[in-house]
């Protein structure tokens, strides 16, 4: 049974690239969102096994979505990964602090996003 991702990024091509990383994974199906109030949107539409997100995005940002999803007993068990250029030891710890799970730093490796995700779906 293939597992479900959101991908909340506001770059299309960041997207892309997370999309394309990730389809050499068997067995998921990746939804796209190109913004923190879109994901709103579709977080009730289906069952996620793994959200993806940005922080930097023009509506509702990833710390703030982080927060509605870890507060939110639907979503609270879904495990949660931040990608973004916001690197700093202190974005971390609030991305961290608020729930994620873990927090990428762009540019990333595709293997270890690819490791990452296949961690999170095993479990």
């Amino acid at each position: 049974m293939s597992k479900n991702i959101l991908i909340v990024e506001d770059s299309s091509t960041m997207r892309s690239l997370i999309v394309s990383t990730l389809e050499l994974l068997e067995d998921i199906d990746i939804t796209e969102s190109p913004s923190g109030f879109e994901a709103l949107k579709i977080l009730p539409l289906k069952k996620f096994d793994l959200i993806l997100t940005d922080i930097n995005m023009p509506d509702i940002n990833g710390l703030e979505l982080v927060s509605f999803v870890k507060n939110n007993q639907a979503y609270k068990s879904v495990p949660l990964i931040i990608i973004s250029t916001e690197g700093s030891d202190k974005d971390v710890e609030r991305g961290m602090a608020l729930g994620a799970d873990e927090y990428i730093k762009k540019p990333f490796k595709p293997e270890e996003l690819q490791s990452l995700v296949t961690k999170y779906l095993e479990k």
